[in-house]
């Protein structure tokens, strides 16, 4: 037509269908990892939400001002680095025992290790009160109750077998002794859990001797066959006092709802 017109016509737009290719390629893949990472947040957001884990339980919260609290963070950030070691990881099961005083930051630490191995690893963790499991597996044995509490423990049960980190808190609190019941059970538990390299955190007020004997010597004879990391945890409560160390000032005429008439 340019031709005919009496023009010259222009040239024609010359195709470059390797560079062309080159940028569908690029526009492709970053769709394609977008995605990948959009279903990733939401795992991760998911393991999150199961584990029932305290969102303030971080590293970033914790207050490194005890030489106790320094070397336990040490200790967990080594553990949570040899994650990224295959043979590490398929080398056995692994246990970290939190032990001492109460309000020294054990839960937390804990937690803040189970955090972060969810957001890096995508590791299944469940954190649970060891009381409070006992009191729904005792709950579990009324056939007769009306509610589903046998399904929902066997459900937990399950759970607690198959999870990548468990985290038992309060092990033993209040208690001299386990039941042999509940030594049997939790023994059991911690030795399926061995044979299927799963990794464990207990966390307990008690000296390690004194833990020996509260969980029986079947029990703890099943932490012994861990790759176990002890950490140790002393020094005063962080947590506030509700009643204070020093004796209050009270006026002459304030009511004493103790004092002698």
């Amino acid at each position: 037509m340019a031709k005919s017109l009496g023009k010259d016509p222009e040239p024609e737009a010359q195709f470059n269908y390797k560079e062309r290719r080159q940028e569908f390629d690029r526009l492709a893949n970053q769709d394609v990892q977008k995605l990948q990472q959009e279903t990733r947040l939401q795992r991760v957001q998911k393991i999150h939400g199961k584990s029932e884990l305290d969102p303030k339980w971080t590293f970033h919260n914790l207050i490194e001002d005890a030489q106790d609290v320094v070397e336990a963070i040490n200790i967990a950030k080594s553990f949570i680095a040899a994650h990224a070691d295959a043979s590490w990881r398929n080398s056995g099961a692994h246990m970290m025992i939190f032990y001492g005083d109460y309000g020294r930051g054990k839960s937390h630490i804990a937690g803040a290790i189970a955090h972060q191995l969810i957001d890096q690893y995508e590791t299944t963790v469940m954190y649970r009160q060891l009381q409070t499991l006992l009191e729904m597996r005792f709950s579990s044995y009324d056939f007769q109750s009306a509610d589903s509490a046998p399904e929902k423990f066997r459900q937990i049960n399950k759970q607690l077998q198959e999870v990548d980190l468990l985290i038992l808190d309060e092990v033993c609190v209040n208690e001299t002794m386990l039941k042999k019941t509940t030594q049997s059970w939790l023994g059991s538990l911690l030795r399926q859990r061995l044979i299927d390299n799963k990794n464990c955190i207990l966390i307990t007020n008690h000296n390690l001797k004194d833990l020996e004997t509260a969980l029986g010597r079947y029990c703890f004879e099943s932490i012994k066959e861990y790759d176990t990391y002890k950490v140790r945890f002393q020094g005063p409560s962080r947590r506030k006092q509700v009643v204070p160390d020093y004796a209050e000032p009270t006026s002459g005429n304030q009511y004493q709802p103790n004092q002698v008439r």
